[in-house]
């Protein structure tokens, strides 16, 4: 057994979830958890949500479990890990902030961190405690960086294996990002190499093998995870946060040619059109639901203003985009086998999710950095046929990224519903009561809720105000297993609301109703629109004329959220790509 848990706990909760083997054993019978998390995975990414794609693992997944299709994450991949660990709202875990672009005035100030921060307990730290046998691989985001934070072994992890940044070369040891503030980074560049990503295991920097993809690093190394929570008999939640597709484009090549042509052939509105029609068709946005107008985007450009070659090149890097989804999937069945080979996928909650929408930063667009370029450009390959290699570095770019969506409008970074509603997927252990099986709900829920869930099933009851010794916010996320159960007419209470900010763009949502402001530094116009977002996942027709009464109520709640959790008000015209005006 682990040396870092007490008996005294483990005697706590024995005589409620101890059994008795035949052979006169005590095993424990508490489920597992495998929480599997995507990393920029679009609404329509997956095969039974709309695209072609091959993802049958996943797909499998949908028709066994229940598919939220009005599931909201953060629009940043930070934030919602924040949320997602632990059930409270960003600003309360210091994650008010992104680390890779922060607001200047409220940097320093409580809640504005940009990493998880000792007010909260995580998940992990819960059932570490109670018991269970932790492990994470992947992305983890949440600090441990030169930017301050902690890594997953801080934070109820009891073994991890992955990068604390935002993303990574899938191939190599080659950063994603280029940390401009850190002289180690930049002494890199000016040297002329890639500077390297650091690794790390069980909180210690480890070496990186070349050449082998990211899906296959992050798997291999949980199932033998796995197979040390297997020699000691005890439940486990095991946290896979893939990387894949977020960028850079990179797969392997024996599966990049099958979707070449397709995307090729469709373009950036027939691909949009195609994907949107197979959603209502499999009943993931409403049959009646508007398409969304491409020319009601100003970021937004024509297929057939590009030349033969820009075509070609945005059909290759969207091939990637579908490959590396097609690799997650492949690695997804693994874990599955895995759990019906070892015999606990009866006793597992599965829960699979996306992180945010699909990432529009363009190389080409108005979302495009020059700095950023240049670099590419210095130390990547530009050749066609590389697009997916390790030598190469390409996104999908801001006009696949809103087709990717399919029914919805927008993409990661914006609060608009392409970029935070996102594919989830939640599947109960085999032995417990369910009455969803293949269901898909329209229904509003929030990651604040995966966590109160994980915790129903553990049998682990949040402990409010105070873990330890120190003073922690309560969770405002809810448990959907009710729901899951058929106890609960919805995952969430009918008159429950949920608010969330970002980059000074803000929204709030009460039944099928999402009052949302975007301002003008992020192509919005400042003032508040109300939308059906039930019957209008596109967010195509604003109802503030229709509904003006309800604009208000809602208004109203989130302005009382926001000066209730300290939310600074960022200035119109500020962009988190460009910040002030005066400064460009």
């Amino acid at each position: 057994m682990r040396t870092n848990r007490t008996a005294t706990l483990v005697s706590a909760i024995a005589a409620a979830v101890l059994a008795t083997s035949a052979f006169g054993q005590e095993v424990d019978s508490r489920p597992n958890i495998l929480l599997i998390v995507g990393d920029d995975v679009a609404f329509g990414d997956l095969g039974f949500a709309g695209s072609v794609t091959q993802t049958p693992n996943i797909d499998a997944l949908a028709e066994m479990g229940a598919v939220f299709t009005r599931f909201h994450a953060a629009p940043v991949c930070s934030i919602t890990r924040g949320m997602l660990m632990t059930g409270n709202d960003p600003v309360e875990i210091g994650l008010g902030a992104f680390d890779y672009t922060q607001y200047p005035p409220a940097e320093g100030r409580p809640g504005y961190e940009a990493y998880l921060t000792r007010t909260t307990a995580t998940v992990a730290e819960l059932l570490q405690e109670a018991g269970y046998f932790t492990a994470m691989v992947g992305k983890w985001h949440l600090g441990g960086t030169r930017h301050g934070g902690e890594g997953p072994q801080e934070w109820g992890f009891d073994r991890s294996y992955g990068i604390y940044t935002g993303g990574a070369n899938h191939w190599n040891g080659g950063v994603f990002h280029l940390d401009t503030a850190d002289p180690e980074v930049m002494a890199e560049v000016q040297a002329g190499r890639i500077p390297q990503e650091p690794y790390f295991e069980n909180g210690e920097k480890v070496e990186r093998p070349v050449g082998v993809f990211s899906d296959t690093l992050w798997t291999d190394r949980m199932i033998g995870f796995l197979e040390e929570a297997r020699a000691v008999d005890e439940p486990f939640f095991a946290y896979v946060a893939y990387t894949t597709p977020h960028a850079p484009l990179q797969a392997p090549d024996w599966l990049i040619a099958k979707y070449e042509q397709h995307y090729y052939e469709m373009g950036y509105d027939n691909l949009k059109r195609e994907r949107f029609e197979s959603q209502k068709q499999n009943g993931i946005i409403p049959e009646n639901a508007p398409f969304p107008d491409a020319d009601a985007n100003p970021l937004l450009s024509s297929w057939d203003d590009l030349s033969e070659e820009q075509k070609r090149r945005e059909a290759r890097s969207m091939a990637v985009y579908s490959s590396m989804m097609e690799s997650q999937d492949i690695h997804v069945g693994l874990m599955l086998n895995y759990l019906e080979e070892t015999g606990e996928r009866d006793n597992t909650l599965i829960i699979y999710m996306s992180d945010n929408g699909p990432e529009g930063f363009d190389g080409d667009g108005v979302l495009s950095s020059e700095a950023l370029n240049e670099w590419i450009d210095a130390n990547f390959s530009s050749a066609q046929e590389d697009i997916g290699r390790g030598n190469s570095y390409a996104y999908i770019g801001t006009d696949m990224a809103n087709s990717a969506t399919g029914g919805l409008s927008w993409w990661k970074w914006f609060i608009g519903e392409g970029g935070v509603r996102v594919p989830m997927i939640v599947l109960p252990p085999s032995g417990e009561d369910f009455a969803r099986t293949g269901v898909k709900t329209a229904d509003f829920a929030s990651v604040k809720d995966l966590p109160m869930t994980i915790l129903d099933y553990a049998g682990v009851a949040h402990p409010g105000t105070a873990f330890g010794e120190r003073d922690i916010k309560p969770p405002s996320g809810v448990s959907v297993r009710p729901w899951l159960e058929g106890t609960a007419e919805s995952p969430r209470p009918a008159d429950a609301w949920h608010a969330f900010e970002l980059f000074g763009n803000g929204y709030v949502v009460l039944g099928d109703f999402k009052a949302s402001r975007v301002r003008t530094g992020m192509y919005g116009d400042s003032a508040w629109h109300l939308y059906d977002i039930r019957n209008d996942p596109g967010e195509t027709t604003p109802l503030d004329a229709d509904r003006p009464e309800l604009l208000v109520e809602m208004v109203a709640l989130y302005e009382g959220w926001a000066e209730e959790k300290g939310i600074v008000e960022v200035r119109d015209d500020w962009s988190p790509w460009f910040g002030f005006p005066e400064d460009r």
